[in-house]
């Protein structure tokens, strides 16, 4: 269950969590006509990136150019928490990140291990963020519906929507 405290009170803190409580979430190249494809993140919170593992003749890495911009949707485990992050991409093999997040999930999809010639890392330089988080209550929600259903101004209170931004990474 999401905090909806969390959502108004520390929505970046709430953001990184929530990632990492995720397996997979869908990653797609602004402004290309390619679909998203799901993905497993790696998050530094520190310097607000996401690592992905991946194979350097994917048509994402080949597509990712100098400038490049992403974006990272999620949806959190119990479907009372979304998320859409945007920043620049990188590409290439960052050996501090791999050996922190390498595991046997990740090692399973690479022939040669770390030494696989297609391995190679995305990197998601995140620097805005748009972060929805609703309640879980059917109690809340029903009454919710109800009362904007007796008042023609009325919108539904169900959750948190909160825009995030962050400092460019170097």
């Amino acid at each position: 269950m999401v905090s909806l405290t969390e959502a108004r009170e520390v929505p970046e803190r709430q953001l990184w969590d929530e990632i990492g409580k995720i397996h997979a979430g869908m990653l797609g190249l602004q402004g290309e006509k390619m679909h998203f494809q799901p993905m497993a993140p790696n998050v530094d919170e520190t310097s607000k990136t996401i690592w992905f593992f991946t194979k350097s003749d994917t048509d994402l890495v080949k597509a990712i150019g100098p400038g490049s911009r992403g974006h990272f949707c999620v949806v959190g485990k119990n479907h009372d928490y979304h998320a859409c992050l945007a920043g620049k991409f990188e590409v290439g093999i960052d050996r501090a990140k791999m050996d922190e997040y390498w595991n046997a999930v990740i090692a399973a999809w690479y022939d040669h291990g770390k030494e696989d010639p297609l391995l190679t890392m995305v990197a998601l330089r995140v620097d805005d963020a748009e972060i929805w988080a609703s309640t879980d209550s059917t109690l809340k929600f029903g009454w919710e519906i109800a009362k904007a259903n007796i008042s023609e101004e009325k919108v539904p209170d169900v959750g948190i929507k909160q825009h995030l931004t962050f400092p460019q990474n170097s």
